[in-house]
């Protein structure tokens, strides 16, 4: 084994045993050298299902947030009366007051905790917008550069500007993970707020690699248009991923599509999912 990724949270279970569910998303992620966690999940899940699935949440190296969302950090405070002092790989914006708003309800869906709660726990943050190396054949993606013109923000995600007035959020600080592996690179998505095109075309030009072998997480498309999913489905092919495990926000309407075009190529990453390399 190179690498295993284990899904701790995530909206659905695919495993009968005391694992549960949550809206959000988290992964284990076990490599020769280290283990680390990628996002939290909401927080209810997090450590019964560690539990459960046998992953030793005390043995990671790092965690890594993808962004500001309260479905992919509500986790932290559990996470760190297991595992303290931590160094917390994220973007400088994750602390931004986020709401979501529409047809005049206005709901905070922003980290339910203040930085300075989490580092009197043992959070020791490291905030970067460049991609970089973060450890040996790890990259964080950093900023992603929107190019595609049909991978858009969602409309009804607000931050509060300075008066107070909701402005729109462009989720700058949506980073994704890639973890290098002989087969080639496996993405790892929160939520691919960024849009999962962009993401997958960023690390194939920052990393110089030519193969994606896998994918897993939150793709966002659930909130896509036919043609948003049929180019996604073209780069699929086009960089020959072999593994696409969708979760969280990818929906089960836009999952069931994804499984008929892909076969054997696509998994449900629920809970207790486990892809090894």
């Amino acid at each position: 084994m190179d690498v295993r990724i284990t899904v701790l949270a995530e909206n659905s279970v695919v495993v009968p045993f005391n694992v549960i569910g949550e809206h959000g998303f988290s992964a284990f992620i076990e490599t020769p050298e280290f283990n680390f966690l990628f996002d939290t999940g909401q927080g209810k899940a997090l450590l019964n299902n560690a539990i459960a699935l046998k992953k030793d949440l005390s043995s990671i190296k790092f965690l890594y947030l993808s962004h500001g969302h309260y479905d992919h950090t509500g986790g932290m405070v559990e996470l760190l009366k297991v595992k303290s002092p931590l160094t917390v790989y994220a973007h400088e914006g994750i602390f931004l007051k986020r709401y979501w708003f529409k047809g005049g309800i206005k709901k905070y869906i922003g980290i339910p905790f203040e930085k300075s709660y989490l580092e009197s726990l043992g959070a020791q943050f490291v905030h970067e917008k460049e991609f970089r190396e973060i450890e040996k054949g790890v990259y964080s993606s950093g900023e992603v550069e929107r190019k595609t013109e049909f991978e858009k923000v969602d409309a009804e995600m607000k931050i509060e500007d300075e008066s107070g007035k909701l402005v729109q959020d462009e989720l700058m600080d949506d980073f994704s993970l890639a973890v290098d592996t002989p087969k080639g690179l496996i993405v790892i998505l929160g939520c691919a707020h960024a849009g999962i095109v962009n993401i997958l075309n960023h690390f194939i030009n920052k990393t110089g690699r030519k193969e994606i072998y896998a994918v897993i997480g939150g793709t966002h498309l659930g909130f896509a248009s036919e043609k948003q999913i049929e180019a996604t489905l073209e780069v699929i092919e086009k960089y020959n991923i072999q593994k696409l495990g969708a979760s969280h926000c990818t929906g089960l309407e836009i999952s069931a599509k994804l499984y008929n075009k892909l076969k054997d190529r696509f998994f449900f990453a629920g809970a207790g999912a486990v892809l090894e390399v």
